[in-house]
């Protein structure tokens, strides 16, 4: 996929960081495809920037997995490949698992009902087939659970980790039954953390990870 014709040019003393995370959202979001060859003469031009902001930003992306290079032969878009997702999902899951467990007696009435609204508006994005949407609320469901376990550790890794399984899920997860499965699992960890059963929540949201490549759609 081409780089946006719509892409603004970004003011000089902001470039380095805007141009990360300028990139870093195009290849997220798969705008920048995976496998997508990236020239810096091409991004620079595109960005409004010298190319010298533009090879920081890659390098910087190179190290979180995003983009990966070739010395002296080509720079491109990492690709999105299922083996990334047997490695990944496990690590995810011990974390995730694990700030359930501490956020359990942190949850307020109104962090359920948040959990809960999350959860329906996910669904009806997944009925929709708005894929960026229901993994946008995937997302917030997640990350409210981690942010209600006060464990800095743990929020700083799964920070690190998350543009890579957004990537991912966008990539792979058109499977509409496979998402609608994920929201019946995010019911059981809100049913689970109701009751404080601790355990049965940490085991749905282990099960939350459990995705088997069977398919792609």
């Amino acid at each position: 996929m081409p780089i946006p014709d719509t892409a603004p040019a970004i003011p000089r003393p902001l470039a380095r960081e805007e141009v990360y995370r300028s990139l870093k959202q195009w290849i997220v979001d798969l705008t920048l495809a995976p496998n997508e060859i990236l020239r810096d003469h091409d991004l620079a031009e595109r960005l409004g920037v010298s190319r010298t902001p533009v090879r920081e930003a890659l390098r910087q992306l190179e190290d979180e997995g995003l983009v990966i290079t070739s010395f002296h032969k080509w720079t491109k878009v990492a690709p999105a490949e299922l083996d990334e997702v047997l490695q990944l999902y496990p690590v995810v899951a011990a974390l995730e698992a694990a700030a359930v467990r501490l956020a359990q007696p942190q949850l307020s009435p109104a962090d359920f009902d948040r959990l809960a609204a999350i959860n329906q508006a996910m669904a009806q994005a997944i009925a929709r087939g708005d894929s960026p949407a229901a993994t946008g609320h995937d997302t917030d469901f997640h990350a409210l659970l981690v942010e209600r376990s006060g464990n800095h550790e743990i929020a700083r890794l799964l920070r690190s980790l998350r543009p890579r399984i957004q990537r991912i899920e966008l990539a792979f997860f058109g499977n509409q039954p496979l998402a609608l499965q994920s929201v019946a699992d995010h019911d059981q960890i809100i049913a689970a953390l109701q009751r404080a059963d601790a355990d049965a929540a940490c085991a749905a949201m282990q099960r939350n990870w459990e995705w088997q490549p069977t398919t792609k759609e």
